[in-house]
């Protein structure tokens, strides 16, 4: 008889499964794009998800140019203040940062998160005097505003880093100054229809065994005092168990990327999308908001990185999705 042959339970492509450093995502690397300087990415905070009827905009799809129901997320997109300018050079090592400059307007709230100097940076000159040649990269350090939210119990900003994109180093750089001590929407970065990549953190799950986190088959009723379990850990040698064997352990709050996600909807009015009663463990939307068609990773109230797409694929639309209906039922009972 011949042997029996499966593919394997679970994947290993992003081991070791451990806590995530922190509950805001990082992104280490920004796509090159073509055209006038603009930031390459955003931050909002998950509110929740809703249904959505619209015209199916997919051409090979076999319900193109009818209406279909989508489940959407809905992302809180307040916007973002603009604090620091930040230049690269390219080292033996890679990036190294050359020089930085803080704007002289910084809020108050921002001293919760790490020491303020409320008169500004001191490497003015030097950021004025640098020349293209004499730099690689250059990126703005922006935080968030959760006073404007309520959704969210944080009264600490999150400070992140974004890419700059487009046109030459020298109008990266101006740009990135006429943008110190300013703030950035979400129109700055995208457009209705366009694609972006979701960058968050996702929900964590906690120590679970090891049919919930890698999906093993269960053992048969016959066996010996457990169902939930692997069969043994390996063979007798190597003398040890090996990384690919499944094994408890934690689940969830993991870093994740999700691409080519679509933007259906650029709104500013947030009353017009929350649902009677508010979202579930979020409330009411009262800034700006993004439809993202699916789901996005992370718990309510997380927040949610958004940048340029790193590997576009699917249908390129010019305009921006037709919505013919959006669910603003209460979301209470579900």
């Amino acid at each position: 008889m011949p042997q029996r042959r499966r593919p394997r339970l679970g994947s290993i492509a992003y081991s070791p499964r451990k806590r995530a450093k922190n509950p805001l995502a990082r992104i280490s690397s920004w796509p090159a794009i073509e055209g006038s300087p603009k930031i390459l990415g955003f931050a909002g905070y998950k509110a929740g998800m809703t249904h959505a009827i619209m015209i199916d905009y997919r051409p090979s799809s076999t319900t193109a140019g009818q209406e279909v129901q989508v489940p959407v997320t809905v992302l809180e997109v307040p916007p973002l203040r603009v604090c620091a300018v930040r230049v690269y050079k390219e080292g033996p090592y890679g990036m190294k940062t050359l020089t930085e400059k803080w704007a002289s307007n910084l809020e108050k709230i921002l001293a919760r998160k790490l020491p303020v100097n409320r008169k500004g940076g001191s490497s003015e000159d030097k950021l004025s005097q640098i020349k293209e040649e004499d730099f690689d990269d250059v990126r703005i350090l922006v935080y968030t505003q959760p006073n404007r939210i309520t959704g969210t119990p944080s009264k600490t900003p999150e400070i992140m880093e974004l890419g700059l994109g487009g046109g030459t180093l020298s109008e990266r750089l101006e740009y990135a100054k006429s943008l110190l001590g300013k703030e950035v929407n979400i129109t700055d970065f995208t457009s209705e229809g366009a694609m972006v990549d979701v960058v968050a953190i996702t929900k964590g799950k906690g120590f679970q065994g090891v049919t919930k986190r890698w999906g093993t088959k269960l053992l048969m009723h016959k066996n010996s005092k457990h169902r939930r379990m692997i069969g043994n850990l390996g063979p007798k040698r190597p003398g040890y168990v090996r990384p690919t064997v499944p094994q408890a352990g934690q689940t969830g709050f993991h870093q994740r990327t999700e691409h080519n996600k679509r933007i259906l909807k650029i709104g500013e009015n947030g009353g017009e999308i929350t649902p009677k009663g508010g979202f579930l463990k979020y409330g009411d939307v009262r800034n700006s908001y993004v439809l993202i068609h699916g789901t996005v990773p992370g718990s309510a109230k997380r927040t949610v990185r958004l940048k340029e797409p790193s590997r576009l694929q699917g249908v390129e639309i010019t305009e921006a999705p037709q919505l013919v209906y959006i669910s603003v039922e209460s979301k209470q009972g579900a």
